[in-house]
């Protein structure tokens, strides 16, 4: 089977976020870029379907020449080889996948599975790969946490309000998944080298009229928080009590 897998350059989030002057992105000066988590599982889970059913992988991204390293990071990790739709642009996700389904169509060879993940880390949009599916006509399950690959027919399963919700369908077919259907491996010395070897085709796109017009990005405001200072030594051990039993961790 082929199976592509799109991920997306994301800034890493682990530190305090702050916006440009104009309020139109993220201030990255000061953060490092990684791969949203659902997308690390995705890409977990083409090397596995490969490793279980052979065939080859492709992993796919948009966004400037540096989102290269991402790309080089999943082929570490047992991925073939890689797509970069270039452009320097930021773009909406409406036109995110319907480059992505123009690519898609335009390979050498038809997929029989596309893998996302749920939502990216810095937009949540929860759409792009909805979006493929439906530009593409291929039936789609969205949150998946487990997934299998039989004769021909996936069998998605995700979390619903009142249980486990298990989807069959025929391929090809998109999927995005959730963090959790598996647990990403990490990249040995020896995939990183074979990873600098591997092809990453440069594919120059133009991002098109956009329906919606971007404005701007608002921060939350930050929630307030108090410090109380109980005092210093055993004298303060009573209202330490007195706090725990507040909280109901202990009980008098």
């Amino acid at each position: 089977m082929d199976v592509l897998v799109c991920i997306k350059r994301v800034p890493a989030t682990g530190g305090r976020i702050t916006l440009t002057d104009d309020d139109r992105a993220i201030d990255t000066k000061s953060l490092g870029f990684t791969v949203s988590p659902h997308e690390e599982c995705a890409v977990e889970e083409a090397v596995r379907l490969i490793e279980q059913h052979g065939g080859a992988s492709v992993v796919l991204t948009l966004g400037p020449p540096v989102a290269e390293e991402q790309l080089r990071d999943a082929l570490a990790l047992g991925i073939d080889r890689g797509v970069l739709l270039e452009t320097e642009a930021s773009w909406s996700a409406e036109a995110t996948a319907e480059a992505i389904a123009i690519a898609t169509v335009e390979q050498e060879t038809p997929f029989d599975l596309l893998l996302f993940g749920n939502e990216a880390a810095d937009t949540a949009d929860h759409q792009v790969g909805i979006r493929v599916a439906q530009a593409l006509g291929m039936p789609c399950v969205t949150g998946v946490k487990s997934l299998e690959v039989v004769d021909g027919r996936a069998t998605a399963r995700r979390e619903g309000a009142d249980g486990t919700e298990v989807y069959e369908l025929d391929l090809p077919a998109v999927i995005t998944v959730r963090e959790g259907i598996n647990v990403p491996r990490y990249p040995s010395i020896p995939g990183r080298i074979k990873a600098k070897k591997k092809e990453v085709a440069h594919m120059p796109v133009e991002r098109p009229d956009e329906t919606l017009e971007f404005l701007k990005l608002v921060m939350l405001p930050e929630r307030p928080s108090e410090v109380k200072v109980l005092g210093t030594g055993p004298d303060t051990a009573p209202a330490v009590v007195d706090i725990l039993l507040d909280l109901k961790l202990i009980v008098s």
